[in-house]
């Protein structure tokens, strides 16, 4: 609503002269075309309109020109007919990007990892944050979850990883974790990875460099009074070379890398421990196109080893390319779980709205 509210403020203000940063990142593809409708009519008008996205199918549908940036610099100017979404990557990236999104089936007969049954998180203010969402998460599967930002998707996360207090049930490879900590479950062997929305802030330490964050999951398990830094010091350097952060070594303070490298870093601590439930809340927010390829192919990886993926997206085209199932959230209720194999992305825009779609395959 924050975003609705800005966008009709600079159209109401009559400008000759309009700048949208990431404009349609929490609207659906219904409302995104109707922003751009009322663009095109401006720009008959006589309104000059940039658009700063990262979406570069929407590049693509809105502009006439696209400036190209790369670390800080403008590297090229194209006419948008003349140009394509291969051109654009490899041109922001400085290489040769492999744009396709990797989808492995799922095989069949996969076992339950998590059952979420009736699920309610109520806020202090009484309203319900979820109301009553049932969910099962398997294994080799990634499944989506979609919806208009505040819909319920940080609740849900916390929930399943003891964060937020909630009712229901949560049974976990068949045992109950509602109600517990994310240090009981920890303790009791429920293996989770969890990289939320908010990497410096739930997910990592600023303040801390990046071997002490690594040892942030495992510093309890150390038997003794002493931690083992050694140890830590290896599975930090580890992580650096398997997913290629750039930095200056294991003692560099994490607030000092870019967002792309502070990710790479929070998934590679969570994905060590080899879980069998990652969940990932925008785990591609703010990030290159090349890291974030990066990241759909660390899931898809997860996925092919046996872990159930719970991925929280706001990009429906890579939703559709990367799960096998997709649920859509809309004001905390559970709207419908469809086979991504079998939805349009206008259905699922209508499902955020909180409509009921005819004819969308159920899974």
């Amino acid at each position: 609503m924050q975003q609705r509210t800005e966008i009709l403020k600079m159209l109401y203000r009559d400008n000759e002269i309009l700048i949208f940063d990431e404009p349609t990142a929490v609207l659906t593809p219904q409302e995104t075309g109707r922003l751009f409708s009322i663009l095109r009519e401006m720009k008959k008008e006589g309104c000059s309109i940039i658009i700063i996205t990262h979406k570069l199918s929407e590049v693509l549908e809105i502009s006439d020109r696209v400036s190209i940036f790369r670390k800080g610099e403008s590297v090229a100017e194209i006419e948008t007919a003349a140009t394509n979404a291969q051109e654009l990557t490899e041109l922001m990236v400085g290489r040769a990007v492999e744009m396709n999104i990797a989808h492995p089936p799922v095989p069949p007969d996969t076992k339950t990892v998590a059952e979420i049954q009736d699920l309610t998180v109520v806020d202090r203010e009484k309203k319900k944050r979820l109301n009553g969402v049932t969910l099962t998460l398997r294994a080799h599967e990634i499944l989506g979850i979609a919806g208009i930002a505040g819909s319920g998707q940080k609740e849900l996360c916390e929930a399943i990883v003891g964060m937020q207090k909630a009712t229901g049930s949560i049974r976990f490879l068949g045992q109950e974790i509602l109600g517990m900590t994310p240090g009981q479950i920890m303790r009791a062997g429920f293996n989770i990875g969890f990289v939320p929305e908010d990497r410096l802030g739930t997910g990592l330490v600023g303040d801390l460099d990046l071997t002490q964050n690594v040892m942030l999951k495992s510093y309890r398990q150390t038997k003794g009074m002493f931690l083992d830094t050694v140890s830590g010091k290896d599975t930090a350097a580890r992580i650096v070379a398997e997913y290629h952060v750039s930095t200056p070594g294991t003692s560099q303070l994490i607030k000092r890398l870019s967002g792309g490298n502070i990710q790479k870093v929070l998934l590679g601590r969570e994905i060590d421990h080899d879980p069998a439930l990652l969940i990932a809340a925008y785990p591609v927010r703010g990030l290159d196109i090349a890291a974030s390829y990066f990241v759909y192919n660390q899931l898809n990886a997860q996925k092919k080893r046996g872990a159930a993926v719970l991925l929280i997206g706001e990009d429906l085209d890579v939703l559709l390319q990367l799960c096998d199932r997709i649920a859509v959230l809309h004001d905390g209720k559970l709207m419908g779980v469809v086979s991504a194999g079998s939805v349009t992305k206008q259905e699922l825009g209508l499902m955020m709205t909180g409509q009921t779609v005819e004819g969308a395959v159920r899974a």
